[in-house]
């Protein structure tokens, strides 16, 4: 659990984090974007690129053996009773993003592929790729696994070439939401070999959703994935709210409004990021997507 701010929790990677600084091999960099005429700047984004080395050793690093080995690490309790394992089709477009985060620990989070033109963009959380609060602690190794499930990786394993966060989650951990891009895999783009869920942004809350996550919890130990379903309420802090026990390792799930469970498509209008409490949450919070979310994507959108 994180805890940048008083009062507030974050869920997420599954392993817990000290405050260790370390210099990271890859170049981080907060800049605004660009401003059309007329109108005002768009939020600023951070941003962290990965060289084509670091990349290949990623891929190397996360063998399967790896993978399940981090699960069996972590253990926050037993499933809540308002998470379900996911029994329809596969979920191609949700993954594990597996990591080494600033601490030097292996662990993971959720993400989900979506749409976008150069069919490599990733969303999750802003606290999967980078330290709240703390502009130099950006994480490495990092890989998307689509479609997880028991150790099975359907599609392949994407390194990650870059992330994108808000600058404000860079510098005071305000925006908790992340657009990742992803290397081809066997010469195939991402969402050309799973698809792609639909984002959507300044979405009013009162919308039906479903999360999903592949959690830390009793017995899936993120090995499976997990779903809430639930009508999203508005909190703090530009924030919405619904009724979701998931435990950490589910941060970065999408959540899905006008979610067909046939196709297992919807659009993606927020990701978890924190529960209401360390233990026994009943809630999941995830930022509202609007400008903020907004820049992030279209940034991730150009590399």
């Amino acid at each position: 659990m994180r805890a940048p701010r008083p009062n507030r929790r974050r869920l997420a990677s599954a392993a817990l984090a000290a405050a260790v600084t370390f210099g990271a091999a890859s170049a981080a960099s907060a800049a605004p974007t660009s401003r059309a005429a007329g109108r005002a700047a768009a939020p600023a984004v951070a941003e962290v690129a990965y060289t084509a080395k670091e990349r290949r050793q990623a891929l190397a690093y996360w063998t399967p053996e790896r993978m399940r080995k981090t699960g069996l690490a972590v253990d926050l309790g037993r499933t809540g009773p308002l998470a379900k394992p996911w029994k329809g089709p596969r979920m191609k477009t949700v993954g594990r993003l597996f990591f080494v985060n600033a601490n030097g620990d292996d662990t993971w989070c959720t993400a989900t592929a979506v749409r976008s033109g150069n069919r490599s963009v990733v969303m999750a959380a802003a606290h999967c790729v980078r330290r709240p609060a703390s502009p130099v602690n950006t994480y490495t190794d990092l890989v998307f696994v689509p479609g997880y499930d028991k150790g099975e990786r359907p599609y392949g394993v994407f390194p990650v070439a870059a992330t994108v966060t808000p600058a404000s989650w860079a510098k005071d951990a305000v925006g908790d939401v992340a657009a990742l891009t992803v290397d081809p895999v066997k010469g195939r783009r991402l969402t050309d070999a799973v698809g792609g869920q639909s984002i959507a942004f300044d979405r009013k809350p009162g919308a039906k959703v479903t999360s999903f996550g592949y959690p830390a919890s009793r017995p899936q130990r993120g090995e499976e994935l997990l779903a809430c379903t639930g009508t999203t309420k508005a909190g703090p802090d530009d924030e919405v709210v619904i009724p979701c026990d998931m435990a950490g390792g589910s941060s970065g799930g999408p959540w899905l409004a006008d979610f067909d469970a046939k196709s297992g498509l919807g659009t993606l209008v927020s990701v978890n990021s924190h529960g209401d409490s360390p233990d026994g949450s009943r809630t999941m919070s995830g930022p509202r997507f609007g400008a903020v979310a907004k820049a992030v994507y279209e940034r991730a959108l150009s590399r």
